[in-house]
């Protein structure tokens, strides 16, 4: 019988060599033994594990696939916000942001790192060092809302690019030995070989083929059973190093090499740009590769290299403004439209809506393509029988971009179109419940009045359960639809009423399906403030308007007092938001929904934000154009901060922001001595506030 000092010893080398070859293989795509070696040695590391079960540990390359996961997936809170990105769509918007990149750099470096924005889902990896120095994944977390994410460790351990543990010697090649931990953040994908596969073992058992390879990528990350995890190939490409919740200070382009180092999988098509000019001869290098390669892409992430220079540029509300999206051109396809239908959405709000013949774009079959309004059907000519151009927006969002030409050779549709030469009219009642539809002077959208509309409802709910909203994960179009034909719910508030024996009394609901949506039902009552503002579904308000709103009044009763000129005085908040906010809580209705939430224990505070008065005692006056801010953005940024806008210069002004094309203002600056500043100086005034 083999002793335990040799065992340990015969454990420890076949899983240092185990790793060493998923890196080879997964990683480096270079294995160096066949599949049969790599697994015989599989099958030898399991059967000492299994004659020494004391020494199992979750990093052996044995524990990839686990048992069955946990009901449900733990919300997680990341430890810094997963951000969106603004994006570019041509060479113009790029030139525009190099401009404003290095105007609010000033003297600091400027150099960009571009990535290959792989079409997937955003993964945040923790590791946590060992006594003996190496450092274990401890947990994986879905991008969610931005904010909180889920726990899909289980499935994640089966992502053979993602290493379950880093060795000492990689921590200290990488210069980052004795840390007590990191977390990186990469892209999962289904590369396209995994998913043709899998829609190919999908008709066979008779189900329906996956649309795209990264709702595929989605689903599969959240599925329940960590072996059909492991058997769809999923990858895992980083791209993010951060070290206590900061990025790495070395930059991008080496917090990329940093991650090479440790054995992360770094996709190899990036380069390091020194000019706008070399950025976007990279883009058209990737654009053209982009048919060639085994998953999909979407575009190029173009990040500022260096952490100081990122650092002063900072962030917008959403997002930082040293990094960028450029997607490419949407993929398209020519169809004929069958049929032109009325939506209603949640406000109320009623939308055409085009149903086309199938058509393939990108990997997708599109039936549907909004129109927007009557006025865009009309500025395209659609109507039923035309054939059109679809494009997928982004590669997501499909839409309709003009009225093409017959391809040769394409048959009409079959159906006969009897008013084919008939130009569309939005209906005069709402289709759905037939209360006579209201279009307000100077708007060209329609809506129904009926706050009682069945498909209102339906809207306001998915909305309201939405991730980015308040978060009730489980609450999906079919349920949504079965509490509202039984009569459970009327509104959102009837949500906090349900119970468990009314839930698994609805078709296809099981006893743990229904404790999990209570469970999310009751967490949702914490979700804040500002989360809540926008699950009300107030005209105008979005997240940045809620957030800015809990931030100025800090409670639900404060904001449903506040009067038009209150309500503006918030930063950002104009006379169009302020009227939305005014008439919503003006209604009785509302005002009953609010307090019925109030009751049912739902947080309506939020901290209350001091205002800032770093400008306080300044005046400003503004003249020409400003780079990157508009004059109502600039006024609004120096108002936030204590300071005063005046719109004529006097010996009073503190400072005169000058853009491009300043006229007779900076002139009378000039001859009264009054400092002049341009938007880089601004934002260097106002950097404590933002």
């Amino acid at each position: 019988m083999m002793k335990m000092t040799d065992g340990m010893a015969a454990i420890a080398a076949l899983r240092e060599e185990l790793r060493h070859h998923e890196h080879c293989y997964y990683v480096l795509d270079a294995p160096e033994i066949s599949d049969a070696e790599y697994d015989a040695k599989m099958r030898a590391l399991k059967a000492l594990e299994e004659a020494h079960p004391e020494l199992l540990t979750p990093d052996s390359p044995t524990q990839r696939v686990g048992g069955r996961s946990a009901e449900g997936f733990r919300k997680v809170t990341h430890s810094r916000p997963m951000l969106s990105l603004d994006n570019a769509y041509n060479a113009e918007e790029m030139q525009a942001w190099d401009r404003r990149v290095r105007e609010l750099a000033g003297e600091l470096p400027v150099r960009y790192a571009a990535e290959m924005k792989l079409d997937g889902l955003s993964l945040a990896l923790h590791y946590e060092a060992q006594p003996n120095g190496d450092a274990r994944l401890v947990r994986g977390v879905t991008r969610g809302d931005g904010q909180v994410g889920e726990d899909v460790t289980g499935n994640v351990r089966t992502i053979r690019s993602v290493p379950l543990l880093v060795s000492a010697k990689k921590l200290g090649a990488a210069g980052m030995a004795g840390l007590p931990g990191f977390e990186v953040r990469g892209e999962v994908v289904m590369p396209i070989a995994s998913f043709r596969r899998m829609n190919e073992e999908r008709e066979r058992a008779g189900l329906a083929p996956a649309a795209n390879p990264r709702n595929a990528a989605a689903g599969t990350l959240r599925t329940l059973e960590p072996n059909i995890v492991a058997q769809r190939r999923l990858d895992c490409y980083a791209y993010f190093l951060l070290i206590d919740g900061e990025y790495a200070p070395a930059g991008q382009t080496a917090s990329l090499e940093t991650l090479e180092t440790l054995g992360f999988r770094v996709n190899p098509h990036r380069t390091s740009c020194a000019s706008v000019e070399e950025l976007l001869a990279f883009l058209e290098r990737v654009e053209a590769m982009r048919p060639t390669l085994p998953y999909e892409i979407d575009g190029v992430v173009v990040k500022v290299d260096a952490q100081a220079t990122q650092l002063r540029l900072g962030y917008t509300g959403r997002a930082p403004r040293w990094a960028i999206a450029y997607k490419f051109a949407a993929r398209a396809g020519v169809t004929q439209v069958r049929a032109i239908e009325v939506t209603v959405g949640r406000t109320g709000k009623l939308s055409p809506v085009a149903v086309l013949r199938p058509v393939g774009i990108g990997g997708t079959t599109v039936e549907r393509a909004s129109l927007f309004n009557a006025d865009e059907v009309e500025r395209l000519g659609v109507r039923v029988g035309s054939w059109v151009m679809v494009e997928r927006g982004g590669d997501v969002i499909p839409k309709i971009a003009s009225v093409a030409s017959k391809p040769e050779g394409e048959t009409e549709i079959p159906e006969a179109i009897p008013e084919a030469d008939e130009p569309f009219r939005m209906p005069d009642v709402c289709p759905v419940c037939g209360t006579a539809v209201r279009k307000a002077e100077g708007e060209v959208d329609s809506y129904c009045v009926n706050t009682d509309c069945p498909a209102r409802l339906v809207q306001s709910l998915l909305y309201f359960a939405h991730r980015g909203v308040m978060n009730i994960d489980g609450l999906g179009e079919v349920l949504v639809q079965q509490l509202i034909e039984s009569g459970l719910v009327r509104s959102i508030a009837d949500l906090y009423t349900l119970t468990e024996e009314q839930l698994v009394a609805l078709e296809r609901v099981g006893e743990k399906s229904a404790q999990s949506l209570l469970a999310e039902i009751e967490r949702s009552r914490e979700a804040g403030l500002a989360r809540l503002l926008m699950g009300l579904g107030i005209r105008f308000v979005g997240e940045r308007t809620a957030e800015l709103l809990a931030g100025a009044f800090g409670s639900m009763e404060a904001i449903a007092a506040a009067d038009e000129q209150e309500l503006m005085a918030v930063d950002e908040v104009g006379p169009k938001v302020a009227a939305s906010v005014r008439e919503f809580f003006a209604n009785e209705r509302n005002q009953a929904l609010v307090e019925r939430l109030r009751t049912l224990g739902l947080k309506m505070t939020a901290e209350k934000k001091q205002r800032s008065t770093e400008l306080a005692g300044l005046t400003f006056v503004l003249t020409g154009t400003l780079p990157t801010l508009s004059r109502e953005e600039a006024k609004a940024r120096i108002e936030a901060a204590g300071g005063k806008v005046a719109g004529s210069v006097s010996k009073k002004t503190s400072y005169v922001v000058a853009g491009e094309e300043a006229g007779s203002k900076l002139e009378k600056a000039r001859e009264l001595s009054v400092p002049v500043i341009d938007e880089a100086g601004l934002l260097a005034l106002l950097a404590p506030s933002l």
